[in-house]
């Protein structure tokens, strides 16, 4: 990995010349923004790799903001907060936001998630061809190939998170896995205490785009006491 474009979105300069400081030394392509508008403007122009966003800014706060980035991008989104409530988290997560740091933050850990998002990115790009990319079942259709999601005839917008636990599920139907278990094999990295919280907000924003009825789902099952599965598929092309 090299030279991607990664934009940090921070009104605090020092943070904001110290994260960039970080993504130059790793060969990436840093980009600063102080406020919501710039950060806007750099996408459309840019199309940056991944994204850094401070949760409170002058002109707009983070959450809001992520869901206007995500009309124009599916870049992985690490917010940076002093905000440690899992309030905030939960939040940020439900926004579009792929990843959750506090302030202040070690470089190192930073840029391993950087890297580690980036990594997941270039591989959900050059999935491999050979295998069966499209899958169907009751009114939901999922093309791995070309990113796609259509649900009740209707094309749906998932975050990178969302569509790799998707993905996860429906690749091995009727399996059931715990909330750990999706955690470590979507964020390659070891699940912490609340870390299945986080899932299970993933979950339930993914029922609400592609279930009919998403208080009575029938394509993302609850287990009780152990975790979910992908309802056993109809259909496979």
């Amino acid at each position: 990995m090299a030279n991607e474009k990664v934009l940090i979105i921070d009104d605090e300069k020092p943070i904001n010349k110290l994260v960039s400081s970080y993504v130059t030394n790793e060969q990436f392509k840093a980009f600063s923004a102080y406020t919501g508008a710039e950060a806007l403007d750099i996408i459309k122009d840019e199309n940056p790799d991944l994204i850094i966003l401070d949760i409170m800014l002058p002109d707009i706060e983070g959450p809001v903001l992520c869901l206007d980035i995500r009309k124009l991008t599916d870049a992985p989104i690490i917010f940076l907060s002093c905000k440690t409530q899992e309030i905030d988290k939960i939040i940020a997560l439900s926004a579009g936001g792929d990843d959750y740091m506090t302030k202040p933050f070690m470089p190192g850990e930073l840029v391993a998630r950087i890297k580690a998002h980036l990594r997941r990115q270039h591989n959900i790009s050059t999935n491999e061809q050979e295998a069966p990319n499209v899958y169907k079942f009751e009114g939901l259709m999922v093309d791995f190939d070309a990113y796609e999601v259509v649900s009740g005839g209707e094309e749906v917008n998932l975050t990178t998170k969302e569509f790799e636990i998707l993905k996860l599920l429906m690749e091995n139907p009727r399996k059931v896995f715990s909330a750990n278990q999706i955690f470590e094999s979507v964020w390659k990295t070891i699940c912490m205490d609340t870390d299945s919280k986080t899932v299970m907000v993933y979950i339930s924003n993914l029922r609400k785009k592609i279930e009919p009825n998403a208080d009575s789902p029938k394509f993302i099952i609850s287990v009780r006491g152990v975790g979910y599965k992908f309802n056993q598929l109809s259909s496979q092309e």
